[in-house]
């Protein structure tokens, strides 16, 4: 069986996730690549609306392995939340949900910081959702940001999150923004650790793997090719590459593992946010 990507071809809202879930059936595993909880896919559950922000399309199918890799940024509370609901409408999440230990957590500052400098644009704005995923990444990249594999050690995650909110509050108080404690902050993730700590794996490993062992994938991503950060209407765009190349990147797997990729297009064009 092939393993096939599924990408936007536009600015995003192509329908991606009706045709992850229409396929999903033909894969065993569908894994996500990149983006955080500021994409939506939209699914119906016995005609009920359902949006998934982060975890993949495949879960509403009990035999699929749904898989979120290391280029996702996750706000644990989004997670947990798409959990709750998904299993109050009956979908089954035991065994067959993993998240990378390499991904990059939203932290309450990351989205304090983004609507604070969103404000700051004033009519040049980006038109960002302000969920935090930008400063995420930007922490990612700078060296400094906080993964999910740090919520199983809370002496570490302590350090972490105190050097970050000492450095965070000097641009809060430069925004005449209230400032945090960190104490607080990770009372909150230490609650979230508890929850999200089963959920975490090599994903890497599992992928190679399951594919080694002939498991097909269906990679899904978020966002569509118009706003990657490198290849789409920059700097109108999202924090992370959309495109084909962001699956390499955001689920540590070879290219020569991509058979096909089906892109997705819709007969107008629309788009979220400026530009």
């Amino acid at each position: 069986m092939m393993n096939v990507a599924i990408i936007g071809l536009q600015w995003g809202d192509e329908g991606k996730g009706k045709i992850t879930d229409l396929l999903t059936c033909s894969f065993d595993i569908v894994a996500r690549f990149q983006g955080g909880h500021n994409a939506g896919h939209t699914v119906y559950i016995d005609g009920k609306k359902t949006v998934l922000h982060l975890i993949p399309s495949g879960i509403l199918h009990p035999d699929t392995l749904c898989l979120i890799g290391n280029g996702v940024v996750i706000a644990p509370r989004a997670f947990i939340k798409e959990i709750t609901e998904l299993e109050e409408l009956g979908i089954k999440i035991d065994g067959n949900l993993a998240v990378s230990r390499n991904a990059h957590l939203i932290f309450p500052y990351h989205t304090m910081l983004e609507s604070s400098a969103e404000e700051k644009r004033g009519d040049n704005k980006i038109g960002t959702t302000c969920r935090g995923i930008g400063p995420a990444y930007e922490d990612k990249a700078g060296r400094s940001g906080i993964r999910t594999g740090d919520l199983l050690n809370l002496s570490v995650l302590e350090a972490k999150i105190k050097d970050n909110v000492e450095e965070k509050n000097i641009f809060l108080s430069h925004y005449g923004k209230p400032l945090l404690d960190h104490k607080k902050i990770l009372a909150e993730y230490a609650e979230y650790a508890e929850i999200m700590g089963k959920y975490l794996e090599d994903i890497s490993f599992i992928l190679e793997r399951k594919m080694r062992g002939g498991s097909s994938v269906l990679f899904e991503g978020a966002q569509g090719t118009l706003l990657d950060v490198d290849h789409g209407t920059y700097p109108y765009v999202t924090s992370s590459n959309s495109t084909v190349g962001g699956i390499c990147a955001g689920l540590g797997i070879a290219l020569n593992k991509v058979d096909s990729i089906l892109g997705i297009v819709k007969a107008y064009t629309t788009r979220v946010g400026a530009g």
